[in-house]
């Protein structure tokens, strides 16, 4: 079996030791790398993996140049990428038109981290450019063991973006609600063409049986492989969908032909 993980996440050799340290204190997860991309790539090559998304957050309006630039120069045969935008950077729309010309896939949001609701209307503008530009908008869906309480991207508000910007191509993380899984099948599970989830992380948290009628509701052909890696181990995702009781070629759907398809490779 072949394994694209659509969501992954390393930092610059610089920042990665300091960055993981954090978000492993804050949430008493053991990281499964140091952080870096050879590290990632060490674990992709444990797997079996042969290529990977990765999923930079702009923390900050000011961080927006150095984290784009940054993916674009690790891009590829095996590393993809997303950049990301602020949604209070005054320029994010001119940047989204910058990321389109760096060749990056996409654009990578995290509610709680950037601290806005996928279904604010502030946000409708930059949907609007991410539509017109052909891009991927990537989501962070449900809680987040690494923030406060507060959950800002649910299910709900995935539902109200993807029916009001039905061009946008929508990838919500973690199922589209981390923790959510209820709110998942009443309101985005199967009910929206230009609506994809992730897999990440999700492993420690959902009861296969639930997971299972997600998938049969959503639909194989819109669910990606992903680990959330450092986050979670590959091996645990992987392990999570190869006992499910779907078809040879639904597992391989999500393992990597529908991020192949999805990206338009081979």
């Amino acid at each position: 079996m072949r394994y694209f993980d659509f969501h992954t996440h390393a930092f610059t050799d610089a920042l990665a030791q300091r960055a993981v340290k954090g978000l492993a204190d804050t949430s008493g997860i053991t990281p499964a790398t140091d952080g870096t991309l050879s590290g990632l790539r060490r674990k992709m090559a444990e797997n079996g993996i042969e290529r990977a998304m990765l999923l930079p957050v702009a923390t900050k309006p000011s961080q927006q140049t150095t984290i784009n630039n940054w993916a674009a120069e690790v891009m590829s045969s095996d590393i993809y990428c997303c950049g990301s935008v602020h949604p209070d950077a005054e320029d994010a729309l001119e940047e989204l038109v910058r990321i389109k010309s760096l060749g990056l896939c996409g654009v990578k949001f995290h509610s709680e981290y950037q601290f806005f609701c996928p279904d604010e209307k502030k946000m409708f503008p930059i949907y609007e450019k991410i539509a017109e530009l052909g891009l991927i908008a990537v989501f962070h869906g449900g809680w987040d063991p690494y923030s406060e309480d507060t959950i800002r991207a649910t299910p709900k508000s995935f539902a109200a973006i993807a029916e009001a910007f039905p061009k946008l191509t929508i990838v919500a993380a973690h199922l589209s609600g981390m923790g959510l899984w209820d709110d998942v099948e009443k309101y985005t599970a199967g009910k929206y063409d230009n609506l994809w989830f992730d897999v990440g992380v999700v492993s420690r948290y959902i009861e296969d049986d639930q997971l299972l009628r997600i998938i049969r509701s959503h639909g194989a052909d819109k669910v990606l492989f992903g680990s959330d890696c450092p986050w979670d181990e590959p091996a645990n995702e992987i392990a999570m969908i190869g006992r499910l009781p779907l078809t040879d070629e639904e597992k391989e759907l999500i393992f990597h032909k529908n991020a192949e398809r999805l990206l338009d490779i081979q």
